[in-house]
Parts: structure tokens; sequence; C-alpha cells
């Protein structure tokens, strides 16, 4: 289970963090409003192809995906989101929504984040399911994560 190997995970590296379990949600607004937190701390983690690999792509959830910076900080000629069927395949069964910002060891994908993550003291994420999330010190989850930290995101 994806929460599990994330509680190890931080456990293991000696860094505290909150666990919460909430209604399912479905949206990084629903999210911030079950938690408690401000929208700009959510970590949203998106499954994306570019040319012809999958990696995971972590942005404030305040902020919108820019296509073309994507393409352009990782030198890729195309891109475009995972489907549903893809994710789960590709992740043991995780739905949009739910997949965490970890790469390796935790999801076997590049990890990239946006600079506006890094920019929140802050990270609040769901942790492989629609009820459970995990906030901790930005700084502490860029330690374990250990992000490729690009830009690639706009204001809504």
């Amino acid at each position: 289970m994806i929460l599990e190997r994330i509680r190890e995970l931080l456990t293991t590296h000696e860094l505290p963090f909150c666990e919460l379990h909430h209604p399912p949600t479905r949206t990084s607004r629903d999210s911030a409003r079950e938690r408690g937190e401000p929208l700009e701390i959510g970590g949203k983690a998106l499954l994306i192809k570019v040319d012809d690999r999958f990696a995971l792509f972590v942005l404030s959830a305040a902020r919108r995906l820019d296509s073309k910076a994507l393409r352009r900080s990782v030198g890729a000629r195309k891109s475009r989101f995972a489907t549903p069927e893809e994710l789960a395949a590709l992740t043991g069964g995780l739905v949009p929504g739910s997949v965490p910002p970890f790469g390796e060891p935790i999801l076997p994908f590049p990890l990239i984040a946006d600079a506006s993550v890094l920019a929140n003291a802050r990270i609040a994420f769901n942790a492989g399911s629609l009820t459970d999330s995990i906030v901790l010190a930005t700084a502490d989850w860029a330690k374990v994560a250990r992000p490729r930290v690009l830009e690639f995101t706009t204001t809504p």
C-alpha cells in the first residue's frame, strides 16, 4: 500500500509529518478544505507522458500546468496526461487525485517539481487514496523525494 510505504520512508528518515483521514476528495480545492490548509501548499502530482516515457510532475495546487513550458523545460516534443487506465496500470491501481508526489522508491517514475512547490513551507498531498493525506515540511519532502526542479506552471 502506497500510504504505508510513504509512512515508512518518512519515519526511516525521522521526518515529522501529520497524517489526516478525511472524506473522499476529488479536487485540490476539496482536499485543501478537508485538510484545513491553504490551497497553495497542496502538492498536485500528475502522471504525464513526455515523448515516449512517463514522468511524475508536481505543482502547487494553486497553479496551472503550462504544457508548452513543460515540454520546453524537459526538452520534449509532445506531452499528454496519462489516461485513468494507464494511471491505474502503471501505479498498481491509483486513481486521479490519489497520486502522491513521490518517484522512486514509492512510484517508478522520474520526479519533477515546479519551483512553486518549493516556495511553500509545507506540502500537503493525498497519499495513495482520496481519503488519506499527509502534511510535512517542504524541505523534508524535497530531502527524501529528491525532485528535479524546473518551472512549468502559470497562475490560473
